[in-house]
Parts: structure tokens; C-alpha cells; sequence
């Protein structure tokens, strides 16, 4: 069975638990996303002001770029309880009735993936975001009734990846909708740099810029990079990150110089080698690279889009000579429309 890659999501609870401990705690420590960071502040300078809740939000964009750190710097600058919870959790109304009704007024209430709130989940919520109510039905069949609670004034923030796949009443319930976008290098080796601080790891500005060129404009991947280049510094070098560190550190971990992972590189291999090149459907590929479909679609192909490395058809995917170069391999003929035969 095939290795993970070092640039999927973690499921080592200490992996995770060193992610949380990086998260920045406040807007003023929250690096990059100036534009998103200064309308979020007018927001929540308004309802301080007003002695109000901050109204509804929903963040999308890739994972990996801040969506629940943002979450909680708005309940840590209103002074506020948070609450997190997950889409998938909440498989019954009775699971989102258990954690509302617990809520207390001005609490912040996170839905991960809110996309993949069941239905019948999210018939209940919309009326609790737009009235603060609750319908409850007690009993079963003839007998069954249905009760209204009041409920306190709360915030809901929801985190996806797929805004498409929000369904419109719940989208249009939100006040504010804000997409994160990827980060730049420059951000990037400040966050690195800050996360250094806090792992007590000595890294040079060059160090930290070498692992923001390869982060593929992801925060989390910065950070689960550093930790790796830090414990090949411990035990391979004099525990200083500069730049040739870090490199041989990432070939070590087969991490390359546009930031691809060994899965990245399956991905391409597999378009090129087993299906020349493409085209070929999305639901081929994951299983031709052993993954699951909406964590091909979800954590892989955008990066590869951006970097110009696929395209999409309505065909299927293809592999571009940009694909082609990265991998040393020579592209086939192209037509007189200088496209792929």
C-alpha cells in the first residue's frame, strides 16, 4: 500500500495538536490576507461598537489557508466563547439542536465543511441563523408536536472548500462571504519565521523563504515543512535552517522545487505514463493513484491548476508541457492549434 504524502492532512493527534498551537490567536499576529483582514476588522469594530454579534460569515477557499484561525480570532476579538464542529458531525437535527441550545448569547459557533451538512441539518439551521429560534419535534406520528425555543443571539461561521456546494438558502443567510486566496512567498517566510518563534527552532531568513518557495501558497504546509526541516537539522545538521538545509531537507522528504509532493507527482506521472497524457476522468485518475476522489479534486488538482501543470477539459484532465519539463520527460506532437494530440 502506497505511503501518504507529506503534504496531505495529518491524522497524528500530535501532529495536529502542534498545528493548533501555531494558530494565531489575534488579527493583529493573523499574517497576509490584508484586504480580507481590514473588512473583518470593520466588521467587528461595528458590532463592538453597536454591543452586537458579528453577523453571520462564511470563509471559503482551498484548505489549509486560515479559515479556522480566522473563525476563532473573531470569537478571541469579541470577547467570545467558541464553539467548533464539523459538517459531518451533525448527521441528525438532534446533533445541531444538542450544540445550539448550548450556546450562550455572543458565542461564535464554527461549522467545518459546512458543504456537507445533511439536508434535514440544515433546514433546522435556518431558522436559528435568521430568527434565533429552534423548532423541535417531540413524539412520533399523531402525537407528535412541535416546539419553539427562543435562542440567544449567536454567530455562525462556516469553513468550506467547495462554496458551490453550499446550498443557496444557506449561502444568502450569511452576512458576509469571504474567500481566501493563496498565499505569496513573501507571507509565506514571515509565517515560517514566526512559526520558528514559537517551535524555538533557529531558522535563517533564508531558510524560511526557501520553505515559503516550496509551500505551494498553503500556511499549513509551510508549517508541517518546517517542523520536518527542523528535525533533519537536529539530527543531520547543527540544528540552523538556512537554505541549502532546508533544500536537502525537502528532496529528503521528496518534496521538489515547485513545492510537488511525491502525490503530485503520481498524479502527473499516471496522466502522462498510463493514460497518455490524457484526457482522463477524475473518478480514473484517483483510483489510478490510489486516492480518494474528492481529496484528489480538493487537496491536489488546484495547486496543479494553478501551477499550470493540468488542465481541465470536458473531456477529462491533461497534462501540460509545463507537466512534461517539471518531470524531464518529452511532450508528444501537438496539432496545428498547438494542442495535445
Amino acid at each position: 500500500m502506497r505511503e501518504e504524502g507529506l503534504l496531505e492532512p495529518s491524522a497524528d493527534p500530535d501532529e495536529q495538536q502542534l498545528e493548533a498551537g501555531l494558530r494565531p490567536r489575534r488579527m493583529e499576529e493573523f499574517i497576509g490576507q490584508s484586504d480580507l483582514k481590514e473588512r473583518l476588522a470593520i466588521l467587528i469594530e461595528a458590532a463592538v461598537q453597536r454591543g452586537e454579534s458579528i453577523d453571520h460569515t462564511l470563509f471559503s477557499g482551498p484548505p489549509g489557508l486560515g479559515k479556522t484561525s480566522l473563525a476563532g480570532i473573531l470569537a478571541n476579538e469579541m470577547n467570545a466563547n467558541f464553539r467548533a464542529t464539523s459538517g459531518p458531525a451533525l448527521e441528525r437535527p438532534g446533533d445541531l439542536a444538542a450544540v445550539i441550545t448550548n450556546l450562550d448569547a455572543g458565542d461564535v459557533l464554527f461549522i467545518d465543511e459546512i458543504h456537507r451538512l445533511p439536508r434535514q441539518v440544515e433546514e433546522v439551521l435556518y431558522p436559528a441563523m435568521e430568527d434565533f429560534q429552534l423548532d423541535i419535534v417531540v413524539g412520533k406520528g399523531p402525537a407528535a408536536r412541535s416546539i419553539r425555543l427562543e435562542l440567544p443571539r449567536f454567530t455562525l461561521v462556516g469553513a468550506t472548500t467547495r462554496v458551490g456546494r453550499v446550498a443557496p438558502p444557506l449561502r444568502d443567510r450569511f452576512g458576509y462571504v469571504a474567500r481566501l486566496d493563496y498565499y505569496d512567498s513573501e507571507d509565506l517566510g514571515q509565517i515560517v519565521t514566526r512559526a520558528a518563534g514559537i517551535l524555538d527552532a533557529d531558522v535563517r531568513s533564508d531558510g524560511a523563504s526557501a520553505i515559503a518557495g516550496r509551500s505551494r501558497g498553503t500556511p499549513r504546509i509551510a508549517n508541517r515543512l518546517l517542523r520536518r526541516v527542523r528535525d533533519y537539522a537536529t539530527v543531520r545538521g547543527d540544528g540552523v535552517i538556512d537554505a541549502n538545509t532546508a533544500e536537502i531537507a525537502l528532496e529528503i522528504f521528496e518534496v521538489d522545487s515547485r513545492g510537488l509532493d511525491k502525490v503530485d507527482r503520481y498524479i502527473l506521472e499516471a496522466i502522462i505514463d498510463k493514460f497518455g497524457g490524457g484526457p482522463v476522468g477524475l473518478s480514473t485518475l484517483a483510483i489510478a493513484v490510489g486516492e480518494e476522489t474528492e481529496t484528489v479534486e480538493d487537496a491536489y488538482e488546484p495547486f496543479l491548476l494553478q501551477e499550470g501543470l493540468i488542465q481541465r477539459t470536458p473531456r477529462g484532465r491533461i497534462a501540460t508541457r509545463n507537466a512534461y519539463d517539471h518531470l524531464g520527460m518529452t511532450p508528444p506532437e501537438v496539432d496545428p492549434q498547438g494542442k495535445f494530440l
